[in-house]
């Protein structure tokens, strides 16, 4: 199983509000994210931090809509960051060093990311015993 990252230690790699990126995960189907039912918190492999990482690159450097980058991000992440368009128009991405840069950040996003705190809230809040 591969290992899988948390939405706040993703957003942080990313560069990317949370909020954004649970919304793109929302919306689009990005492999090497894990989404179970309601209440289970979605998991991002690597893989899908890499597709997640091209497509805001796509967005903000090219002006592409969210449905076009993440699709075509698909493509650069499997083809070894070449894109060719039926019409001929072609893009080509540097990959590895994309990847580089992006191991470095989720070095540190996995140290300052918070926690997510787990199960019910206690329902004594004072820490009293009554």
């Amino acid at each position: 199983m591969a290992r899988a990252y948390t939405i706040a230690t993703a957003a942080i790699t990313l560069e990317m509000p949370a909020k954004w990126l649970d919304n793109t995960l929302s919306h689009i189907k990005i492999p090497g994210v894990r989404q179970e039912k309601q209440g289970i918190a979605r998991r991002i492999t690597i893989d899908g931090l890499l597709v997640l990482s091209i497509t805001a690159l796509l967005i903000n450097e090219l002006g592409f809509s969210l449905s076009r980058a993440a699709r075509m991000a698909e493509t650069l992440a499997n083809n070894n960051g070449v894109y060719s368009s039926p019409g001929g128009v072609g893009i080509h991405l540097n990959l590895e060093a994309l990847k580089f840069k992006l191991l470095e950040r989720l070095e540190h996003a996995v140290e300052v990311a918070p926690i997510p705190k787990r199960g019910r809230p206690p329902k004594n809040k004072t820490g009293r015993l009554d």
